[in-house]
């Protein structure tokens, strides 16, 4: 085998195991992934009144 092909052959197994990583990752994130559900928060005339010259 010649040299440029050991090296492209290298590439390639680094990205196979680079994808199957991520793609493990993103399978075990997306199935423990807990979703979080804030309560409304009920909008006053206060709160939505924003000034110019507020910060």
């Amino acid at each position: 085998m010649s040299l440029t092909m050991t090296i492209v052959m290298l590439i390639a197994g680094w990205l196979a195991v680079a994808t199957a990583m991520l793609w493990g990752v993103l399978r075990i994130s997306r199935r423990h992934h807990h979703p979080v559900q804030t309560p409304p928060v009920d909008k006053t005339d206060e709160n939505s009144v924003r000034h110019v010259a507020a910060h």
